[in-house]
């Protein structure tokens, strides 16, 4: 039996994710017994970046259309430098991340990922941490940034870049196992 079993968590990606920041945590995850579902704008596709070039094709599981936080134990948000920059101008998919949060659960955030905290007013007051060049923008929404593998500020986990992997994954096993944050300020 694994950690998550009968967990679901949902990772909201689009064109452009940094394909190891999607891949990794979602085989870890499943090898930990969730059910882990790519939530996306668009139905359909989407083309990863893989470091330096484009990488695999990712399937939608459900669009931000047909999901629900409701559904879900745990939000994952992975970064690349495209997809967040795509994501913070999408409405539903900001709404999707505000709404998530307000109900206590995990909300995870690695490399450029946290540019959606910002985008969704929930960096404010919280300590956190991502690539270095999101540090400023973080900063200027109110966050406490530190330069650590893995932060977690009451069910908000946040990681630096790839190699961060295995810490940031093991971090949201842990607080989905945790339960929600009901506690934690909501903005």
């Amino acid at each position: 039996m694994g950690k998550l079993d009968g967990k679901r968590i949902a990772i909201l990606a689009t064109r452009g994710v940094e394909q190891v920041e999607l891949t990794e945590p979602r085989r870890m995850l499943k090898e930990e017994g969730a059910k882990v579902e790519v939530i996306s704008p668009e139905a359909g596709k989407f083309k990863a970046w893989k470091f330096t070039e484009w990488g695999d094709d990712i399937a939608v599981d459900r669009t931000v259309e047909q999901a629900k936080p409701d559904d879900y134990d745990a939000l994952v948000l992975p970064g690349g430098q495209i997809n967040p920059d795509i994501l913070r101008t999408n409405a539903r998919a900001v709404k999707f991340v505000q709404d998530f949060y307000q109900t206590g659960k995990t909300v995870a955030a690695i490399c450029h990922g946290p540019w959606m905290l910002v985008e969704a007013n929930i960096a404010k007051g919280k300590t956190a941490t991502s690539w270095r060049s999101v540090k400023t923008d973080l900063k200027n929404a109110g966050a406490n940034w530190v330069g650590q593998e893995v932060v977690v500020d009451k069910g908000l986990v946040t990681s630096r870049k790839p190699d961060d992997i295995p810490a940031f994954v093991s971090k949201i096993v842990e607080e989905v196992r945790e339960g929600a944050h009901h506690q934690r300020n909501v903005a």
